[in-house]
This record gives structure tokens, C-alpha cells and sequence, in this order.
């Protein structure tokens, strides 16, 4: 994990999951893989709905270079992390997932 600079502090994480079987897009999930995509996604609405979850979304390749990202607020290391390891693509081995201290610098508004 990068180390944060102390003069920033900060309630938001991003965490970034890449599959741990490269292809996985490729040749599609095993049933064992989509239950895992099931109940992640299921986390996912649960932590937007504890007012959690910032923003979450996925790049649209199907390669080994593929990823997804979260942003997340969290009081500090220890609950970022706890939340990135209770996903369930992380718990169960789908997904190897980095975390670091995330500052939004700009946004438009969504609409």
C-alpha cells in the first residue's frame, strides 16, 4: 500500500480488483465464479446503501489488463481494508484487490 502523506488526510479509499484467472472475461465465468460476481455485486448495493460505497465501475476491456475500482469512506486503514477484504471477489479468491488513500480532486456532476 502507498503511503500517505500526513499533511493529507483522508475518509476515502480506492481499491482496485483485477481477476486472479487473467482470462476471466474471456472465456467467461465457471458457476462457482458468477455465484462470487452475484454476491459481489449484492455487496456493492449494500454499501451504497450505508452511504459507503462513492463510486464504483469497471474498465469495458476483456484482457489481463482489465480492472475494477471502488471508491470508498472509511475512518481509516484498518476499516478500508476491512471492507475491501468482507467483498466477496476478494474473500473467496476471484479477485487480488490494492488499496490506497484516494483524493477526489474534481467532479462534474452526474446526470
Amino acid at each position: 500500500m502507498s503511503e500517505q502523506p500526513a499533511s493529507q488526510p483522508t475518509n476515502k479509499w480506492i481499491y482496485v480488483v483485477r481477476a486472479v484467472r487473467p482470462d476471466l472475461l474471456q472465456t467467461g465465468p465457471t458457476e462457482t465464479e458468477m455465484a462470487t460476481l452475484g454476491r459481489h455485486g449484492a455487496y456493492l448495493e449494500e454499501l451504497k446503501a450505508r452511504g459507503v460505497l462513492v463510486f464504483v465501475g469497471r474498465t469495458l476491456t476483456t484482457g489481463p489488463e482489465t480492472f475494477g475500482m471502488a471508491v470508498v469512506e472509511a475512518a481509516d486503514d484498518a476499516a478500508a481494508r476491512a471492507i475491501v477484504d468482507a467483498d466477496p471477489v476478494v474473500s473467496e479468491g476471484l479477485m487480488r484487490a490494492e488499496l490506497y488513500p484516494f483524493f477526489i480532486a474534481g467532479m462534474r456532476a452526474l446526470g
